[in-house]
């Protein structure tokens, strides 16, 4: 068996979202996998702690970018400072995403528009944003990170649901459309994973107890076991799955009663 298929030696990677959580885990993931990295996110100061970080474990080259990429200023610093340091991409992964969870009548026109940006138009931007470059090498990835909620109804509200669920679609659509550029375009949908953003709702005891009643596994997800499924599917061994969404549940999608 050729182990070249089982690491990212070589690669760069672009990781939005990656201060912390997922995306997290991802950079880490990533780093021992072999690939350099371009780290993205708002948090500079954040940023440059993990980049020092990440340098001084592995033996990969680390940068970031400090940029909201929720709207257009934002990514086109992410452009200009690509172009200036004349870094190429091989695997995009679009992790940044946001909620304000209520009731469908209470959103305001606001509210619709920060969730719809910042999970659906900073993907779908930056994927055509870097589609040039991805499509130069003849073998480039892209990995989505959508929700079970853009699968199924969960209780984080319609607005966040429906931005998942055209994630998902955007894949399919990218996929089928980038293929014969050499571009593998895939998502993968977490449940409940142990990050900052969830602490809140997983602290209720009555709560948590039915999210892992729901959830055959019976656990909480990490993320490092979603950065690994995320790596996964940008390594050569993966390199006939295009178009897919990868559930990182614990069974609970498959769950009934």
């Amino acid at each position: 068996m050729s182990l070249s298929r089982w690491h990212l030696t070589g690669k760069t990677a672009l990781i939005t979202g990656a201060s912390q959580g997922i995306g997290y885990a991802c950079a880490r993931e990533f780093a021992e996998l072999g690939a350099d990295l371009i780290l993205v996110a708002r948090d500079e100061d954040r940023l440059s702690v993990i980049t020092r970080e990440l340098e001084d474990e592995f033996d990969v080259s680390v940068h970031y970018v400090s940029a909201d990429l929720s709207d257009g200023e934002g990514r086109e610093s992410l452009l200009d400072w690509l172009r200036d340091a004349d870094r190429e991409v091989h695997a995009l992964i679009n992790n940044v995403g946001n909620n304000r969870a209520q009731r469908a009548t209470a959103y305001s026109d606001a509210d619709l528009a920060f969730i719809l940006n910042t999970n659906v138009a900073s993907a779908f931007e930056t994927c055509r944003m870097l589609y040039p470059q991805l499509k130069q090498h003849g073998d480039a990835r892209i990995v989505n990170v959508a929700s079970v909620s853009g699968m199924t109804h969960v209780r984080t509200g319609a607005a966040y649901g429906m931005s998942k669920a055209a994630l998902i679609q955007m894949t399919r659509n990218l996929a089928c459309e980038w293929a014969a550029d050499g571009i593998r375009v895939n998502a993968i949908a977490p449940w409940y994973i142990r990050t900052q953003r969830s602490a809140a709702a997983l602290s209720a005891p009555e709560y948590l107890d039915e999210v892992l009643s729901r959830t055959p596994l019976g656990r909480i997800g990490e993320p490092h076991e979603v950065a690994a499924a995320i790596a996964f599917l940008c390594l050569p061994a993966s390199s006939y799955i295009t178009g897919t969404c990868l559930p990182v549940d614990g069974g609970f999608l498959s769950y009934g009663f």
